[in-house]
């Protein structure tokens, strides 16, 4: 091999290095529900470092922790009073560390959540910000002053219930929250609390995470005129809440926010082969997954909701998000997910009667033939349906606020059923914090390891699939004319191009695999339903 070869050669390996995460499979753990270490009912950092090899065994990439920091728990995690530390819950920073060295000896890059939106109201910066008008924090949180009748200062709704605004009688003053009443919006357009969110972000890069997953981040910013949102038209979209009212212009997508985002990319890019995603939800999505991520200086990725709050699974949802990133120069990179946390588990929302254990195998192969990054909800690898959480057992504030209209997030968030035989699944001795379902118990992860057939061995076998074929990794996507309902299209080009061709109807649909392609992976029988497959073409 020729210099220039090798120059060459050395130049491509180090840029697929610093773009490791371009098309990867990315693991998601909730840790309050994964796995038990001390039997107290709450998932912990040592019980994920103890099941860090089932992890790297699935051939994912790496793996992204949801919030495990200090917090009252009013949000489960995400309403943060110390950026800088763990929950005693969770274990200590010591384990922590302790995870991040396990996961790097087999090869999994850790992503961690930073919640830069708001914190809690249990938060040093906010008790001070609220001890009065002319302290240092003063400005770090987002306060204003009533009306002449008293009423807050306009029109906004919270995600979860009520009014954004919560009066404070020690400044006299209201201060804004989009989500709860403890969940206080920071004010990111100060410059001091931009340089404390970017020196959160060293602190846990110098720790040695890989990158960060940037929760609600289009909340960052809101309107300084303080402008009432409009009404949404009569007859679009459900409502369920009082947020479902309005056209969200002014509490949340500020145009400033890309500039804070580019920040935050510099920082990372100082730390060097880390990977930025944010999470982006709300009517404007679209536009912002792709603002968000536009060039080389803003984030690597954005992580859509097209898929997580769909109520069913079409050719046409798959086509439309697809069409979204053709691939044009500048343009960034997309994530998807068809469950996580926050949203219904993908076997319950788009089943529609269907027999559960077909469609969570279609639904796994369809993922991993996505273009983009690949979030893997934990539990999803089993095929777990959404879990029914009783009444009474529910935890969280917006199924509680909303029920029974809305589902909630706690039936995607209950333990992870490790060994069927023992007491909760194998998660812990003690009643964990949400019940385990009885119908995950059969699910359960060492059942499925003795099963060839199982969804877990068949989600080993499409990630290795996906990371084998550069196509399905990187390439390109182009959707094939095809009887509805089917969905045909080809990943990559040339001689790598694959075809993929799943039927998302309920019957069986008349098509056969054009000339000069073989299957190289398939799940139940060639356009049946429930039936998906990937062809390669014929040496």
């Amino acid at each position: 091999m020729n210099q220039i070869a090798v120059e060459r050669r050395d130049a491509a390996a180090a840029a697929a290095g610093a773009e490791w995460w371009r098309g990867a499979v990315i693991y998601q753990i909730y840790p309050r529900s994964f796995a038990d270490s001390n039997d107290d009912g709450v998932g912990d950092l040592p019980g994920i470092t103890d099941r860090l090899d089932y992890v790297a065994s699935l051939g994912v990439d790496g793996l992204w922790l949801s919030p495990f920091f200090p917090s009252p728990m009013k949000d489960f995690g995400y309403d943060i009073a110390d950026h800088r530390a763990v929950d005693p819950v969770f274990g200590t920073l010591a384990d922590f560390d302790r995870l991040l060295e396990r996961a790097h000896g087999l090869g999994l890059k850790v992503l961690i959540d930073q919640v830069y939106s708001h914190s809690s109201d249990q938060h040093p910066w906010f008790a001070e910000s609220r001890s009065g008008r002319d302290n240092p924090r003063a400005d770090w949180y987002v306060w204003a002053d009533p009306r002449p009748d008293g009423s807050p200062p306009n029109n906004w709704q919270s995600v979860f219930h009520g009014p954004s605004w919560t009066w404070d009688a020690r400044r006299g003053q209201y201060y804004l929250h989009n989500f709860l009443p403890e969940q206080p919006d920071l004010n990111v357009h100060n410059p001091e609390v931009q340089e404390a969110l970017a020196a959160v972000a060293r602190f846990w890069l110098e720790r040695g995470v890989d990158g960060f997953r940037i929760d609600a981040i289009n909340f960052a910013m809101h309107d300084p005129l303080l402008r009432d949102n409009p009404p949404v038209p009569e007859g679009l979209g459900r409502r369920t809440r009082p947020f479902d009212f309005q056209q969200h212009l002014y509490n949340q997508s500020h145009p400033d926010i890309p500039n804070f985002l580019a920040r935050i990319r510099r920082v990372a890019d100082s730390y060097g082969a880390t990977f930025t995603v944010a999470e982006v939800g709300g009517e404007q999505a679209d536009r912002e997954m792709k603002l968000y991520t536009e060039g080389p200086d803003r984030l690597n990725s954005a992580y859509g909701f097209n898929f997580l709050y769909a109520r069913a699974l079409t050719a046409d949802l798959i086509d439309a998000a697809m069409r979204l990133w053709p691939g044009e120069s500048g343009e960034g990179w997309p994530s998807w997910a068809f469950s996580n946390h926050d949203a219904p588990r993908v076997v319950s929302r788009w089943l529609a009667g269907r027999d559960p254990g077909g469609f969570a195998r279609q639904a796994m192969l369809l993922l991993m033939c996505l273009r983009g990054n690949v979030f893997l909800y934990q539990g999803e690898e089993l095929g777990l349906p959404q879990a029914d959480v009783p009444y009474e057992r529910l935890r969280d504030p917006e199924a509680i606020a909303n029920w029974p209209e809305t589902q909630g997030r706690d039936g995607a968030r209950t333990p992870m059923p490790w060994r069927a035989g023992a007491a909760n699944a194998g998660f812990s001795a003690a009643e964990p914090w949400l019940p385990v379902d009885p119908d995950h118990v059969p699910l359960a992860a060492d059942a499925q390891e003795r099963d060839p057939g199982s969804t877990l061995n068949l989600t080993r076998r499409l990630v290795a699939l996906r990371k084998a074929c550069p196509a399905l990794r990187t390439g390109a996507i182009r959707r094939l004319e095809a009887p509805m309902p089917l969905l045909v299209f080809e990943r990559g080009e040339g001689d790598e191009a694959l075809l993929c061709a799943f039927n998302l109807g309920d019957e069986r649909v008349d098509w056969a695999l054009p000339e000069g392609w073989k299957i190289v992976e398939r799940v139940g029988e060639p356009m049946a339903a429930l039936s998906g497959l990937v062809a390669e073409r014929r040496g």
